[in-house]
């Protein structure tokens, strides 16, 4: 008789303590993006999973992204929880990593400005995670990369081969135990973190990448959030907006 696998548990953090300095007006998170709030829209996808059983927002305005969930009738169904947000990322992930509820195997780290994330990334992700220990979803680096000491004007000091680089997107997922022993160890001060898994690699955990989307993208400034704009009435997010990887180079994992 096959026994069925066992559903893993997931918490999702999303850090949302960022001051949007470059958006250029207002908070970024509360943009409506096609009538519904960015932050909205990067919750959405994980609650409509049955692994998700807990998502933690880290921020310093509570009641507002309350009121705003409500408005946009998000429903949490439960699942979620608030903590207070850091002076970095790093600090919000570690302060709402300690308020996941007991018995959840598995941390899934998203930005909280990214709002076209799919349910069939997150689960490619998730399934990399549970075979190799940690994953992430990327796209390659296509833009010629120019190594100098800024500020600008600098001199070239050298051009950086870009076959093996990879950009970074979210869901970052990893075991819990992990990211908890992670922090405990590390030696880096935690405004130096600028990315979630950076934490397993000081530690000598093992990541891998998968293939991510090109609609994935994180709303920095107003112009992005047009560009999302774009790819929602065009019906480019996901699979159909996704970018495959030039030459031979090819993402760990995918």
């Amino acid at each position: 008789m096959t026994v069925a696998a066992r559903t893993p548990s997931l918490a999702v953090i999303l850090p949302a303590a960022g001051r949007s300095s470059r958006f250029g007006g207002g908070n970024k998170l509360f943009q409506p993006l096609c009538g519904v709030p960015v932050l909205a829209r990067a919750l959405a996808p994980f609650l409509a999973m049955p692994e998700v059983r807990q998502v933690v927002i880290a921020t310093g305005e509570e009641a507002a992204v309350r009121r705003m969930l409500e408005a946009a009738h998000i429903d949490a169904r439960g699942k979620l929880t608030f903590c207070a947000g850091g002076p970095t990322r790093a600090h919000s992930v570690r302060n709402a990593l300690a308020c996941v509820e007991a018995g959840i195997e598995w941390i899934a780290v998203h930005d909280a400005a990214r709002p076209l994330v799919t349910v069939e990334l997150i689960q490619r992700t998730l399934r990399a995670a549970i075979e190799h220990g940690a994953a992430a979803p990327a796209l390659p680096v296509d833009q010629t990369i120019k190594q100098a000491n800024g500020p600008l004007p600098a001199c070239v000091l050298r051009t950086v081969p870009r076959q093996s680089l990879w950009a970074m997107q979210t869901p970052q997922i990893m075991r819990r135990a992990d990211l908890e022993s992670a922090f405990a160890r590390c030696g880096m001060p935690l405004e130096h973190i600028t990315d979630d898994i950076q934490l397993l690699e000081i530690s000598g955990h093992s990541v891998w990448l998968v293939a991510g989307e090109t609609s994935n993208i994180k709303i920095t400034t107003a112009i992005d959030l047009k560009i999302a704009e774009m790819l929602l009435t065009e019906g480019l997010v996901g699979n159909s907006g996704q970018r495959q990887p030039t030459g031979d180079a090819t993402p760990a994992g995918a």
